[in-house]
């Protein structure tokens, strides 16, 4: 009886370590890789960052069917911090675009869909940088299978992020109307400011769009929550300009904060 048990111990051991190595095999591999072509993005041709948008291709699909064995927030994790590298080289992103973004979203979501701070990225990256708004939606949906209002975190921000790109980029109010019932109802479980203040906000907008799915003033609202989340300068640009197209208001304070004033009627 001990025996048996014992082998099938050193067995999870051994298919652990393996894992555990092939891991760090791949991010030493890595490391310079990515800060060679972060370092040489500006000067690089064309032909070279395609080489290596290619050879970054071929790499997270071979994370995406690596056996986890118990890593996979580990995982997840790395692929996060290899994500950030690849949205942060501007030069690079800006003559080859933001195609692979969909796919790290994919290991990441899979892997770890508890990961709350990734859908933000998931958002902005993959709905405005790579112009693929379904994907960014489809990404969410499956996300919040895993999840629950019983968990610990807010994750009616999902719901939140969700129905802005069903609104904004979709052109589905219905849809975009769902998802903010559903961040208010998991809001409202929660006895905190914040969450309370979610659960009043994503009411007002569900309602908004019940009664005018046109609604300017849900559209605004939506592209304010874009800006209070923008990940950089660019995304913030553009929700204050379209903030502004439709009758809102963008003041930025000496603190540096925005404050937003929405237009008085739809």
């Amino acid at each position: 009886m001990f025996l048996p048990s014992w082998r099938k111990l050193n067995s999870s051991l051994v298919l652990s370590g393996v894992t555990l190595l092939c891991l760090l095999a791949i991010a030493l591999l890595q490391v310079p890789h990515l800060n060679q072509l972060l370092s040489k993005s500006k000067n690089a041709s064309d032909a070279d960052l395609k080489k290596e948008m290619e050879a970054e291709r071929v790499r997270l699909n071979l994370i995406k069917n690596l056996p986890s064995l118990g890593f996979n927030n580990l995982i997840a994790d790395w692929v996060m911090l290899n994500f950030l590298q690849y949205f942060g080289d501007d030069p690079a992103r800006d003559r080859t675009g933001y195609e692979l973004s969909p796919e790290y979203f994919d290991i990441i979501v899979q892997r770890d869909p508890k990961f709350l701070d990734s859908y933000i990225f998931i958002s902005s990256s993959v709905t405005m940088y790579a112009g693929k708004p379904e994907k960014s939606v489809a990404l969410m949906e499956k996300g919040l299978k895993s999840l629950s209002p019983q968990l610990p975190g807010r994750y009616y921000y999902v719901w939140r992020y969700k129905g802005i790109d069903e609104l904004l980029f979709l052109g589905k109010p219905k849809a975009a109307q769902r998802s903010f019932e559903m961040a208010a109802q998991w809001a409202r479980l929660r006895s905190d400011p914040e969450s309370q203040n979610v659960a009043t906000l994503s009411e007002r907008t569900a309602t908004f769009l019940s009664k005018n799915p046109n609604s300017k003033l849900a559209q605004a609202g939506a592209w304010s929550m874009v800006l209070g989340n923008a990940v950089d300068d660019r995304v913030r640009k553009l929700a204050i300009t379209r903030i502004e197209a439709l009758g809102g208001k963008v003041n930025i304070t000496p603190e540096g904060r925005f404050e937003v004033t929405l237009p008085k009627k739809d």
